[in-house]
């Protein structure tokens, strides 16, 4: 397969970073009015193409820590459809750093709801391993509109004894404006992880064999695109079912993984020459369910994770759901995201951090 067509193994090696454990969480009722207090990021237009620029505010990075900021917000500036990005790390004087310094960052929707949950739809992750993420721009797109908000957050970490000033992380977008016959097809990201509903996607592996699984429906009718899964070690499969047929729809296998890299689950793409997609519908339910056999002899704390995710295309007269900001799950999740925003960042050492990979 291309490696264009890998995106989602890159997207999904993000999912133990996407719902990081957080201290001081915001309390109370988060709402629209609140946003106003958050600091900002800038998303910006490059002159040298149909390029974007997302910026986060700038942090201190000191040599040793861990540093996780909270939510900042911005605003997408144009109309068009997005088709690859990349990360990159800055330093006060604009230079590149490396990107082993970014632990993860994540950019969500709070207006629109996920595909399977009430919860703010996720719009872009990257981390370290991540790198450019690509999708055949005359085929597929993700749409963004002019004065979209956004919220976005990140966690850098530093192990060197070199402290930096003034980081910043960054997003590279590429896009196809608006005016153009291209992309044929408007996808829309997704995902779908055992540990659901909302928080950490982490979870305790006991010896031996076990599984774990999670249910849902979508919000609205269409199709998957494509699908890919991230797991951890000892995971022997994790798969996509219709619950309401018993129908299986995808599996997949972790394959050995070059050295120091995670497990790797070959992504399926559901798309050919006669054939665009795999039909799901909201009056079905459907189950995400991973299988583990942890051979160590003892049970490994947070050594679990199931996730699944990829591309979606909802029929073309299906309407996205707006977000319910009085929804319970959704105020826990945007909570959980936000982070201390008393805090613009909390400055953590890496040697109290446990830091999940």
């Amino acid at each position: 397969m291309p490696s264009r067509m890998l995106v989602i193994v890159a997207a999904l090696r993000l999912a133990a970073a996407v719902y990081p454990a957080r201290a001081v969480p915001v309390a109370g009722v988060v709402s629209p009015r609140d946003w106003s207090d958050l600091e900002r990021t800038t998303i910006t237009k490059s002159p040298a193409g149909n390029e974007l620029i997302m910026e986060l505010p700038a942090v201190d990075l000191p040599a040793g820590t861990m540093v996780d900021q909270a939510a900042s917000v911005g605003e997408f500036p144009l109309n068009g459809s997005l088709y690859a990005f990349h990360a990159e790390i800055v330093d006060e004087h604009g230079r590149r750093l490396s990107n082993d310094l970014l632990h993860h960052m994540n950019v969500m929707d709070p207006s629109e709801r996920e595909l399977f949950l009430p919860i703010s739809r996720r719009l872009l992750a990257s981390g370290k391993e991540t790198g450019e993420i690509r999708f055949p721009w005359l085929l597929f797109g993700a749409r963004v509109r002019a004065g979209e908000r956004i919220l976005a957050n990140a966690m850098l970490h530093n192990p060197t004894d070199v402290s930096y000033h003034g980081v910043k992380v960054r997003l590279v977008l590429s896009y196809v404006p608006d005016n153009r016959p291209w992309p044929l097809f408007s996808v829309v990201p997704w995902q779908l992880d055992v540990a659901f509903p909302v928080g950490d996607k982490t979870f305790d592996l006991p010896p031996g064999r076990s599984e774990r699984a999670y249910e849902g429906s979508p919000a609205v009718p269409g199709k998957i695109i494509m699908i890919g899964g991230h797991v951890h070690d000892y995971a022997t499969t994790i798969e996509l079912w219709d619950a309401t047929t018993g129908k299986l729809l995808w599996h997949g296998e972790p394959v050995a993984p070059a050295p120091g890299q995670p497990a790797v689950v070959p992504p399926g793409r559901m798309y050919s020459l006669t054939r665009i997609g795999l039909s799901v519908t909201p009056t079905h339910r459907y189950r995400v369910r991973v299988v583990y056999n942890n051979t160590s002899g003892h049970a490994i704390p947070v050594g679990g994770m199931g996730v699944i995710g990829g591309l979606f295309r909802p029929d073309k007269d299906a309407v996205w759901p707006a977000t319910n900001p009085q929804d319970t799950l959704y105020q826990k999740d945007l909570r959980h995201f936000m982070g201390p925003v008393e805090q613009v960042a909390v400055t953590v050492p890496l040697d109290h951090m446990h830091m999940e990979h």
